[in-house]
């Protein structure tokens, strides 16, 4: 199933983007831009500095501060929007309650006060089966923006490439593909950072896409991690070669960690983080369909013109780098 991605133009809008300094936020504004909307990006301090970008103004922000989101973001004046890219850096639990949740409910709250009428908001597709902090964290912000009285799209996207990236350079270097079991235990839909920035932009124009929860793939078949692999070395011309890695093992590294973390509470952190992988080695990426508790690729939505395959064509010719940041356990 093949998304519409040409929805009737409309005047520009003034646009609050959060979330701007990552992948998926800056490619938001280059789409937001391109469509002439009046852009103001509130960005969190970072060590390495600011966003930079002509044509549109950055305040820095505490978002975890109602009062900087008021005083240093909205300022007292008006928006037609706000669209939201910010998650949490390392889906650890404090930091997810306090960014996916919080620090949404405090924008929310301002964004009312200054007049904003439509809030689109970057979520998670791994949301519809909630077994980790961060995906609580996001699902109890939905729905407090879905009980508000704001018109909302609430965008659960599959893998992003940048998820799927982390074993190029080490089949380039000769090391066999890592898969968890056979390879086949999973499956999604991947979506481009400028895909995906798209369909988000798109959101403040298609009011087929308003007070609705829209879960978006890539375009394309649903793909595996072993069929990665293969397309992997298909690329770079080499016989196939994997490494199988049993769950078990994740599910050793779990238990220790939690076990320790009962008397090194430092170790907590790391525990979720051990959960976090094993739950995407083992959950697909795809519509979840609550009678059959299946997954369901034709049920999944499609958007875009850009596949992971071609992804992985310019990481081997070297035409981009991928940039995986904070998340790249995910």
């Amino acid at each position: 199933m093949t998304v519409d991605r040409a929805p009737r133009p409309r005047p520009p809008i003034r646009v609050c983007l959060l979330g701007a300094t990552g992948t998926i936020g800056r490619a938001t504004l280059r789409a937001l831009m391109r469509r002439g909307h009046d852009v103001v990006c509130f960005v969190r301090p970072r060590p390495d500095g600011a966003l930079t970008v002509d044509g549109t103004e950055i305040r820095l922000v505490d978002v975890c501060d109602p009062v900087s989101i008021a005083r240093d973001g909205f300022r007292g004046e008006r928006f037609d929007a706000v669209v939201s890219c910010m998650a949490s850096r390392t889906g650890a639990p404090r930091d997810a309650w306090a960014i996916d949740h919080q620090a949404h409910v405090d924008v929310l709250a301002a964004a009312r006060r200054a007049c904003v009428g439509h809030f689109v908001l970057l979520s998670a597709i791994c949301v519809q089966k909630p077994l980790l902090a961060f995906q609580h964290a996001k699902l109890a912000f939905e729905v407090a923006l879905i009980e508000g009285d704001l018109t909302y799209s609430i965008v659960r996207p599959t893998a992003f490439f940048k998820s799927l990236s982390g074993q190029v350079e080490r089949v380039k270097r000769g090391k066999p593909f890592l898969v968890f079991e056979d390879g086949r235990l999973t499956a999604c839909k991947p979506i481009s950072d400028d895909d995906l920035a798209d369909y988000l932009a798109d959101c403040l124009q298609d009011t087929r896409r308003w007070n609705r929860v829209l879960p978006i793939g890539g375009p394309g078949e649903a793909i595996t991690p072993r069929q990665q692999g293969e397309a992997l070395f298909a690329l770079l011309g080499r016989a196939p070669r994997f490494r199988h890695v049993p769950v078990a093992l994740l599910d050793g590294v779990v238990g220790a960690l939690s076990g320790a973390a009962r008397f090194a509470p430092s170790l907590s952190d790391k525990a979720e983080l051990a959960r976090i992988g094993r739950y995407y080695a083992t959950e697909s990426m795809l519509v979840l369909n609550p009678a059959t508790g299946r997954y369901d690729a034709a049920a999944t939505p499609s958007t875009g013109a850009e596949t992971l395959f071609d992804f992985y064509r310019k990481l081997v010719d070297g035409d981009t780098v991928p940039e995986r940041g904070d998340h790249a356990v995910f």
